[in-house]
């Protein structure tokens, strides 16, 4: 079971999504700078990479069928946009969190289920089929569930 468990971490850390992160953090404490002919570049490429990126999932989205997933996108898509944000904001409140702060984290919490959730369906090729239909059906459905969660924070505050 530890090496499963060590495994798993391992992957994890090493997975292209959070090492790259973990390393700019590592390096912006640093207090290093790159040389402007290597940056500059650098800046182009990091400022391309999030467009072709969501035109890549957006190919993916059209060529997945949601017929077959719609039962668990929807329950995955409604516990995402509507329940995580509730749960969120009873924790934060809980906490003594108020105001701004309580809302930006029960608005950023009832955002539609992301990338990040796509590129780990597809490096460990599971439910693959589910979270690329509830990654479609719950930015359909942030349509309204965002400006509800939005209007009833405007209103609670």
């Amino acid at each position: 079971m530890l090496a499963t468990a060590w495994s798993a971490f391992k992957g994890a850390l090493i997975h292209p999504i959070p090492l790259p992160i973990l390393c700019g953090l590592l390096f912006a404490q640093s207090g290093l700078t790159l040389p402007t002919v290597v940056d500059r570049p650098l800046q182009l490429l990091g400022s391309a990479f999030g467009p072709i990126a969501l035109v890549l999932v957006g190919v993916t989205l059209a060529r997945t069928p949601m017929a077959g997933h719609l039962r668990q996108a929807l329950w995955v898509s409604v516990s995402k946009n509507l329940v995580l944000p509730l749960l969120v904001g009873l924790c934060a409140w809980g906490m003594g969190i108020t105001g701004m702060p309580l809302t930006v984290m029960v608005v950023a919490a009832a955002l539609p289920v992301g990338a990040n959730v796509f590129l780990f369906a597809q490096r460990y090729e599971v439910a693959q089929e589910v979270t690329t239909a509830a990654m479609g059906l719950s930015t359909v459905l942030a349509l309204f569930t965002l400006s509800l969660v939005m209007t009833t924070m405007a209103w609670l505050n």
